[in-house]
């Protein structure tokens, strides 16, 4: 679970390519656009101008370079020509990239035009509750300060955190240990030392936090068929703190 400053180096390259994939994205973004037009995009700009492999294509026989979850999709979306996006709609773009051997993993929420205000609360406030967790990483904190942080800010605001979900470490592999739950008790849970990398990417509904499976094998859905949103950065334990390794200039709270 420990990286090297040497593996730290590569990882905070990767997510600083991967965050120029978000730059890209921002002017791509749009009604009109099929969501199977934006993988193909990410696709090319991944290859093409960043030298670097999408590291979701073929993971787990997973057909496509991102996750496009729209509305009411919880998270794993897949890409179509069919889905084409319309003014009102939210949709959160979730990619892996690899470079030198190391993923980074990030997802960001888009708004549609002009948005309903229920929805970009959702999305706004489930923004803040990422940031809420990543504010407790620091050496000698505990998983279950991150999860409660989390948590607290969205139960503050009438939202239900998705809990069959959860970040995890990253590195060599995209799923590595330890499981990093958006829901706990604080000071229980692993103690966080420095060099550990990890994913912090809360799901919240607007309803109930209960979600069903499509029989694609892949698409997560609200039950109860209420919007979800959701934000992912890749941060690794600093001496003092943390540093978001996929951070966009432009989204800093």
């Amino acid at each position: 679970m420990i990286k090297t400053a040497a593996q730290l180096a590569v990882m905070r390259e990767s997510g600083r390519l991967l965050a120029q994939v978000f730059d890209m994205l921002d002017g791509c973004v749009a009604a009109g656009c099929s969501t199977l037009e934006l993988d193909t995009a990410v696709e090319a700009f991944i290859r093409n101008d960043l030298q670097a492999r999408p590291a979701s294509l073929g993971q787990y026989d997973y057909p496509f370079c991102i996750n496009t979850s729209i509305n009411e999709v919880v998270c794993h979306g897949m890409p179509s020509a069919r889905d084409v996006l319309k003014d009102g709609d939210i949709i959160n773009i979730d990619i892996t990239l690899e470079k030198g051997g190391f993923i980074a993993d990030a997802s960001k929420m888009y708004m549609v035009g002009t948005v309903a205000p229920k929805a970009r609360r959702l999305v706004e406030t489930t923004f803040e509750a990422m940031w809420a967790g990543i504010r407790q990483v620091k050496p000698g904190a505990r998983l279950g300060d991150i999860g409660h942080a989390i948590q607290s800010h969205a139960q503050a605001n009438g939202y239900s955190v998705v809990r069959e979900y959860c970040g995890h470490g990253i590195g060599r592999q995209m799923h590595e240990e330890p499981q990093i739950l958006h829901f706990g008790r604080p000071g229980t849970g692993l103690e966080l030392r420095e060099g550990m990398v990890f994913t912090i990417e809360p799901m919240l509904n607007q309803g109930s936090a209960k979600v069903r499976s499509l029989k694609d094998g892949w698409t997560v859905v609200t039950r109860d068929n209420s919007l979800s949103a959701q934000w992912e950065h890749t941060v690794a334990v600093t001496a003092d703190g943390y540093e978001v390794l996929t951070l966009q200039r432009s989204s800093i709270p």
